[in-house]
Formats: structure tokens, C-alpha cells, sequence
């Protein structure tokens, strides 16, 4: 499988999430995204580099990035490459003048330190086929919307599983992201 490129499309959190984030990693050169659950900790470091916000004392990842830099090391990329029983896994790259490093890590830590390091995200292609969402193309010109083949709910009885793509698509849109990602899994077991 190869790997994928990903950017960080944003955080969300739902009141009944019990202060779990979703992370969510959007296709580089496609329409597919990426939800990962993450920590309210992990979540804060993302954001807050995102934002450019230093705060006064170093946090666990800006201690990690100084530690890392003091041994003439960097990040090279972090690489999320295996999904098992909902449990997302990831490696972060590093190198040095001898060589690379791999070290496994949680992805929410490992993109912490990507963005910190200005680090590209790769997802494994079979990560991104087994969890992740597509999404519409953002522009559709007209003609394209007017040729599509796609039919109206009124047109045709859908099955459980159309239904549920639906549903999919509605979640996606309205940034409901730990609803997009229980409903990507009832599909998976549909499918699988």
C-alpha cells in the first residue's frame, strides 16, 4: 500500500463526547478525510500551534521539539499506519546526519510534533480506505451537477446501506465528526 499526504482540517468536540476532540485529517490531493479521536491535552497542543499561541512555559510537545532538535535530529514526517480494532497507530520518522529513526507513537502525539516541526502527515492507504470518509468534491461546475447520475431519495427506495451513506454525507457535512465516524463503522461491518 502507499502512503497518502494529509492536512489538518480542524478540531471538533461534541458536548457528549466526554471531552475527547476529533482530529480531523483532510486529503491533500483528494476528498477523503480522516477522523482520529484524540485527548483535550493533545487536542490544546495541536490548536495552539496551529493558532501560533506560545505560551509562557514550554509544553510536553515544545519540551519533545527542544529535545529532539538538541541532538542535531528532526522530524522528517509522521507516518499513521495501521488501524487495529479502532485503534490508530503511528510512527514518527526522524533524521540525522547517520541516518532515520522510527519510533512508534499515538497519532495525536505524533502530529503534535509534525505541526511543530512543520512535518508532512501520511495516512497508509489501507488506514484511509478501512476509516476514512469521502466527501463531495468542493467544486462542481454546473454541468458536472446537471450529468450526475445521482437521484433524489424520492426516486428510488434506498437500502439500509444508502441510508446510511446518507447519513454519512449529512454528518459530514454539519461537521459532526464522532457521528461520521460511528456511522463509517456500521458501514465498514455492513461491507465487510
Amino acid at each position: 500500500m502507499s502512503k497518502i499526504l494529509m492536512e489538518i482540517l480542524g478540531l471538533s468536540t461534541s458536548p457528549s463526547s466526554g471531552g475527547a476532540y476529533a482530529l480531523i485529517l483532510s486529503e491533500a490531493d483528494g476528498n477523503q478525510r480522516l477522523p482520529i479521536i484524540i485527548g483535550s491535552f493533545e487536542a490544546q497542543a495541536i490548536a495552539l500551534e496551529l493558532e501560533n499561541i506560545k505560551p509562557p512555559r514550554p509544553m510536553t510537545h515544545d519540551l519533545l521539539k527542544n529535545f529532539v532538535l538538541s541532538f542535531n535530529t528532526e522530524i522528517k514526517e509522521v507516518y499513521i499506519n495501521e488501524l487495529n480494532e479502532g485503534t490508530f497507530f503511528a510512527q514518527i520518522i526522524l533524521k540525522r546526519e547517520d541516518g532515520t529513526i522510527e519510533i512508534d507513537a499515538r497519532p495525536s502525539d505524533a502530529i503534535a510534533l509534525a505541526v511543530r516541526f512543520n512535518a508532512p502527515i501520511y495516512v497508509d492507504e489501507s488506514v484511509l480506505i478501512e476509516a476514512g470518509i469521502k466527501t463531495e468534491p468542493e467544486h462542481k461546475t454546473v454541468e458536472e451537477a446537471l450529468n450526475s447520475d445521482e437521484t433524489s431519495p424520492g426516486q428510488k427506495e434506498l437500502s439500509q446501506l444508502e441510508k446510511l451513506e446518507a447519513e454519512l454525507k449529512t454528518a459530514i457535512e454539519t461537521e459532526n465528526y464522532e457521528k461520521a465516524a460511528k456511522i463509517r463503522d456500521r458501514i465498514s461491518k455492513m461491507k465487510g
